[in-house]
């Protein structure tokens, strides 16, 4: 099966759920072509974005972008009419942290700086028949989305809204794709600096992360498989 995969240029490993998903057999017929990639389309380059014709999954990662940037509202907009055309198609769809701000922003809500900042691993609360949503995950977010009526909210957390669902389109403001290896990357460098500047150690965050994702990945597995059963079907 095909899969798209909306991503930055040089942050598109989408990690334990990206690996649930070929599971599920989401794999493609360039997937073995591409080193085990899915279809990367860089947000960066919306022109080279191959048509959604046969696909069967969209999956939409996280970014250092804000969607209400004024100087990216050309990608943003090809991003939610990307969105729009997928959910007008019944195309599942899976997005994560920005990839939820973008999808409530195409279907007619808005994103915008968060009153409370979520960095780290923190608690999100769902209710039944949703409590496979909700746990401790890791976020890394500023800003936060406010959906449109045509979503369900899902899953909650003080800082707002955490899981949003749409027709077959699904997305979470929290992090469930995490590897040790991927924060790692997004602590290292630059990234050690913005986490000392809330009162973070890069160190003790990738510690943490070593000891939570031996919890996270298989909730993250289930995730995905409660996605194929309760939403992509």
């Amino acid at each position: 099966m095909r899969t798209l995969l909306v991503a930055n240029a040089d942050d598109a490993d989408p990690g334990y759920i990206g690996q649930r998903f070929v599971d599920h057999g989401f794999i493609g017929e360039r997937f073995r072509q591409h080193g085990g990639k899915f279809e990367h389309c860089e947000r960066e380059n919306p022109a080279t974005w191959p048509t959604l014709d046969g696909a069967d999954l969209v999956i939409l990662l996280g970014s250092w972008w804000s969607a209400y940037w004024p100087n990216i509202q050309k990608n943003v907009r090809a991003e939610c009419d990307l969105i729009v055309e997928t959910h007008r198609r019944g195309i599942p769809l899976f997005g994560i942290c920005y990839g939820a701000q973008i999808m409530a922003t195409a279907l007619g809500g808005s994103a915008q700086r968060a009153q409370h900042h979520e960095v780290g691993w923190h608690e999100v609360f769902a209710a039944a028949p949703n409590e496979v949503i909700g746990g401790t995950w890791l976020q890394w977010h500023y800003d936060s989305f406010t959906p449109p009526e045509s979503c369900e909210i899902l899953a909650t957390s003080p800082a707002g809204p955490q899981a949003i669902r749409a027709g077959r389109c699904f997305a979470t403001q929290f992090h469930p794709e995490v590897t040790e290896q991927i924060v790692q990357r997004w602590a290292s460098e630059s990234g050690a600096e913005e986490l000392a500047r809330i009162g973070l150690n890069a160190s003790e965050l990738i510690a943490q992360t070593k000891k939570e994702v031996t919890r996270s990945a298989p909730a993250a597995a289930r995730l995905v498989d409660w996605f194929m059963e309760t939403t992509a079907r």
